[in-house]
């Protein structure tokens, strides 16, 4: 059983940054690819950014991020981290993270283990 806490969220102002961490255990953190996803209110959860297992390397994000967030994991620590920059209104949702062995998804309905979620709000 995996479990997950998000931490970091908050209040920022446009053009503001945010770094937003998920705590990962429950299973050997490196054949653990985890994503990053958002709800806004009344819309349907969507793909953020995801980073592979130890040894993939691999990261992927939505259009509407790229170059502004950058996902990293810390293998020490059991942590990916979610470094938000170039903050936008739009930015605003409920950030959860989740995860999966081994290969990362950008479809909610393919990870079972997910946090509770921070809210991230951005506004003037």
């Amino acid at each position: 059983q995996v479990q997950l806490m998000e931490t970091g969220g908050g209040l920022a102002q446009p053009g503001g940054s945010l770094r937003l961490s998920c705590a990962v255990s429950g299973r050997t953190f490196s054949q653990l690819a985890v994503a990053w996803f958002l709800q806004a209110p009344g819309k349907e959860r969507e793909f953020v950014a995801a980073v592979g297992t130890s040894g993939s390397g691999a990261t992927d994000y939505r259009d509407s991020v790229q170059g502004r967030f950058t996902i990293s994991r810390n293998n020490a620590k059991n942590t990916v981290d979610l470094q938000m920059n170039s903050l936008k209104p739009e930015d605003t949702a409920i950030y959860y993270c989740a995860a999966r062995p081994w290969v990362y998804s950008m479809n909610p309905e393919d990870f079972a283990s997910w946090g509770r979620g921070t809210q991230v709000t951005v506004s003037s």
